[in-house]
């Protein structure tokens, strides 16, 4: 729930230092990588981000954004028909690129993937505001105008199956993916104990009514969904829930961080109406489901005082883990989205 502080320090780090990809399972097809714009529409801004999908032939190679460096074979032939759709919303000061090896291991197996920057709490966004409550009541409508984009304006739409699409949601992300399926949070319910971080002003707009009768956007399309150690999920109630009629995949790290704790995925697992399946990944803290960090990120992250961003407790392989975890998001999508038809 709470923005990572010190939040510039956060931002910058997630905007300009490199990460590590995962590398590819053997035998893996490439996944192909291309960069989308989703034009600016009734006073939002464009949202930029990226596609992953099964790539007709080609060798990866390292496309930097900045010094992001994504391994995928960029703009390729699309290889497949009638195949799933899978939309991810990153965590404060993320962007598009966040999660891109659970992105590419889904894109190896036949799904199409998009995510966007979320404008006002992206760490590349020139536009952020991760401390004005609109960070948290448009970022939904970022993930519709996402899928409407993917299937009406992306030059690949007509090899997508529209009634097979899926969320996968990280930190404010699992947020996103909960109220993009039906949920709505009870805001109020975070007075009395607010994010400190200098610039937040969330518990003030609360009071003065920001979210009094602000719809969020739901998407009924979304039939599926990954959600990972949500923030604001403490403030997810029954009543707030009760809408959610599709399945979830609910992630939760033992130790938390960050400001969310084992209550914000407990509370989500109890108030669901339909039992998730739930999974606590042992000795894990909240940062443990991005990816694993390089040498030369774990100095930086050092250097800004970030350290906690790649440091795991004693007994935790973060590599392992992610081998584990990908292959779990990809069976229960694989469950209830099935699989694209091959080229």
């Amino acid at each position: 729930m709470r923005p990572p502080v010190p939040l510039r320090l956060r931002l910058l780090l997630f905007a300009f230092l490199p990460l590590l990809c995962l590398l590819a399972p053997a035998g893996s097809r490439a996944a192909g990588l291309s960069l989308i714009e989703i034009p600016a529409d009734g006073g939002r801004p464009a949202l930029t981000g990226g596609v992953w999908y099964p790539c007709a032939g080609g060798t990866p190679t390292a496309n930097r954004f900045g010094p992001i460096v994504v391994e995928a074979v960029r703009d390729c032939p699309l290889a497949g028909m009638q195949m799933p759709l899978v939309v991810i919303s990153h965590g404060v000061g993320g962007s598009f690129v966040s999660h891109r090896d659970t992105a590419r291991a889904l894109a190896d197996a036949g799904f199409i993937v998009a995510a966007v920057d979320h404008p006002l709490d992206s760490g590349r966004s020139a536009t952020r505001r991760p401390g004005d409550i609109a960070s948290m009541l448009e970022r939904p409508d970022d993930i519709k105008r996402l899928v409407d984009f993917i299937l009406a304006g992306w030059p690949g739409a007509a090899r997508i199956a529209p009634e097979r699409i899926g969320v996968f949601g990280f930190s404010r992300g699992g947020y996103t993916g909960l109220a993009a399926i039906g949920g709505t949070p009870d805001f109020r319910l975070i007075l009395g104990q607010c994010p400190t971080y200098p610039g937040n002003r969330w518990c003030a707009q609360i009071e003065a009514g920001a979210t009094d009768g602000r719809a969020l956007t739901h998407d009924a399309r979304i039939k599926a969904a990954v959600i990972v150690d949500p923030a604001f999920g403490a403030q997810f109630t029954v009543a707030g829930l009760r809408p959610v009629t599709v399945p979830v995949q609910l992630w939760a790290s033992e130790f938390g961080g960050d400001g969310v704790g084992p209550k914000d995925a407990d509370t989500v697992a109890h108030n669901l109406t339909a039992r998730p399946e739930l999974h606590v990944a042992a000795k894990a803290g909240h940062f443990a489901f991005l990816a694993p960090c390089s040498a030369e990120l774990a100095r930086a992250a050092t250097d800004f005082g970030e350290a906690e961003i790649c440091t795991d407790g004693a007994g935790f392989d973060r590599v392992a883990f992610h081998r584990d975890f990908n292959a779990e998001v990809l069976r229960f999508f694989r469950r209830h989205l099935g699989a694209g038809q091959g080229p």
